[in-house]
């Protein structure tokens, strides 16, 4: 994902600003592996293999995401169709 895009996406849900977190860029400083979180509702969307993925909550499987999120030191909700993160206790 090049990072000119970022200040042109917005949340789907509520259209908000996103705030990223980037965990993985490329030789050519594109964004592989990150992750939007919506500044108002809270809501996680992550960027995988450059891709961010920002479809609505039904279309969205939790099974697929929570292994990438843990991966990168990250606790989703444990709530079954809840796309949101806990707040870490550290």
């Amino acid at each position: 994902m090049k990072k000119s895009l970022v200040h042109k996406l917005c949340c789907p849900i509520d259209k908000s600003e996103l705030d990223l977190q980037i965990f993985k860029q490329d030789e050519q400083g594109e964004i592989t592996d990150g992750l939007f979180t919506c500044t108002h509702c809270k809501r996680y969307y992550p960027i995988i293999y450059g891709l961010p993925i920002m479809t609505p909550d039904e279309y969205r499987e939790k099974s697929l995401e929570a292994p990438i999120l843990q991966h990168w030191g990250l606790n989703p909700s444990p709530a079954e169709q809840t796309f949101l993160l806990e707040k870490n206790n550290s």
